[in-house]
């Protein structure tokens, strides 16, 4: 191919002999035997400059870096061009990634290598989107040494050139930043501080002597006699129970509140109350369904338990169909033998809950404890309690209100069966079903 000197450097000796012509040089046929014999030169120049330049069959690319990262973190990928041919290498690099990637710089001007050299370039990626994102396409424009032609690759021979490297963006975890002083509570409960007095859903600990203020009905009266001394059982909250995280992948969960989608602030909630049940000792699963299971996490280690869930949630999106509930119950019952508690995370929308969820959730509540999980949306309140200065302001508010009904009516048929409800704004989301966990523990009821 032929980049824009030689038009240029035509365009200069065309507008030469034209101005030769007008001040009254040689007439007749010489200035267009001029005019072909500049353009032959010339074209015998471009051809001859990309003989010289060098072949890209032996350029060989290899791609290194980092292959995850945080959503909202940077990172850096090296891209080494080796040339493997007998010429010197003078070439343009452009490095393709899906513009959620954030690749910074797109291209690298002035590779020059030796024959049998090789170069680092370096991209920067800040991706603004969780979930992989692939490199797309790496193009090498090798230019003759004039820079009158370079040799490229056809756009299919360059994508199956391309090394192949996917960086994995794992979705924020803003809500980490809660994770001490849940813990906190949860130590109180489970930890350093042991309940004196039983309650519901509450073991057996130990037995210690009898202080002011124990409750006279937890003293064990046939170790007391043993001991000839009044001593008193000790509970704590039960340890090894199941919580399942259910995420609602279906349209519902593409709906964005604020600057991100009901999906990501379900992942993020989702992610803090696996850590914390997971600190209290409980077995966390997950779930990710809308007409089919996205996703499975059975039983992770604790060690590996975080890696594991982000690593299962980033390729998440949302589906533009209708969650099925009854698969989301019949795969909880399957997997779940034993009483669990099952946080589903989706949206109080009166036709996807109506139709598919309350007709199902009689089985699923009868065994499991089951806790409803929304993302309130603000502009519902906004737009109900607005200004109303005009009748389109009438009309939305309306609607709005009518909105707000629907939901509260969902959520009293979700409440008759047995279900707890959270409906948080997002910036409350995470730590209010965090709350639910620690009260459904503390009294006992997983």
């Amino acid at each position: 191919m032929i980049t824009g000197r030689p038009a240029a450097l035509l365009a200069f000796g065309a507008f030469g002999l034209a101005a030769a012509a007008l001040i009254g040089g040689p007439t007749g046929y010489w200035p267009w035997l001029a005019a072909a014999v500049l353009a032959f030169v010339v074209l015998a120049v471009c051809l001859a400059d990309l003989a010289l330049a060098a072949p890209l069959g032996g350029v060989r690319l290899v791609r290194e870096g980092e292959r995850s990262c945080w959503l909202g973190e940077s990172t850096a990928v090296t891209l080494t061009v080796h040339n493997d041919s007998p010429r010197r290498l003078r070439a343009k690099v452009r490095d393709a990634w899906v513009p959620s990637a954030g690749a910074l710089p797109r291209q690298h001007d002035g590779v020059d290598l030796d024959a049998g050299a090789r170069v680092t370039l370096d991209t920067s990626l800040t991706p603004t989107r969780r979930g992989d994102r692939p490199a797309v396409c790496v193009t090498v424009r090798s230019y003759g040494p004039l820079g009158f032609a370079y040799r490229q690759h056809r756009a299919r021979t360059a994508v199956a050139r391309t090394p192949p490297f996917a960086l994995r963006v794992y979705p924020r975890f803003e809500s980490r930043r809660l994770l001490p002083e849940k813990m906190s509570r949860l130590r109180v409960l489970d930890g350093a501080v042991v309940t004196r007095g039983r309650g519901q859903g509450t073991e057996f600990d130990a037995l210690r002597e009898y202080v002011i203020g124990d409750d006279v009905r937890s003293i064990d009266w046939r170790a007391s006699a043993r001991r000839s001394d009044v001593v008193v059982r000790s509970w704590r909250p039960e340890r090894d129970r199941r919580v399942v995280c259910v995420l609602d992948t279906g349209r519902t969960s593409a709906g964005r509140i604020g600057d991100e989608p009901r999906l990501d602030a379900a992942i993020d909630a989702a992610l803090l109350l696996a850590m914390l049940a997971a600190r209290a000792g409980d077995r966390v699963d997950l779930l990710a369904v809308d007409t089919a299971v996205r996703a499975a996490v059975a039983n992770p280690g604790k060690r590996t338990l975080l890696w594991q869930l982000v690593t299962a949630m980033a390729p998440l999106s949302p589906a533009l169909v209708e969650t099925d509930f009854g698969l989301v119950a019949s795969e909880v019952l399957r997997r779940e033998r034993k009483r669990a508690l099952v946080v589903l995370f989706t949206a109080l929308e009166p036709g996807a809950l109506a139709e598919g969820l309350l007709p199902v959730l009689p089985r699923l509540a009868a065994r499991h404890k089951v806790v409803v999980a929304a993302v309130h949306d603000p502009a519902l309140d906004a737009l109900a309690y607005a200004p109303r200065a005009t009748a389109a302001d009438v009309y939305r508010a309306a609607a709005a209100h009518r909105a707000l009904t629907e939901r509260d009516r969902v959520r009293s048929a979700l409440v008759r069966y047995g279900v707890d409800v959270v409906d948080a704004p997002v910036e409350q989301f995470a730590s209010r079903v965090a709350d639910e966990y620690l009260a459904l523990k503390r009294i006992g009821r997983l």
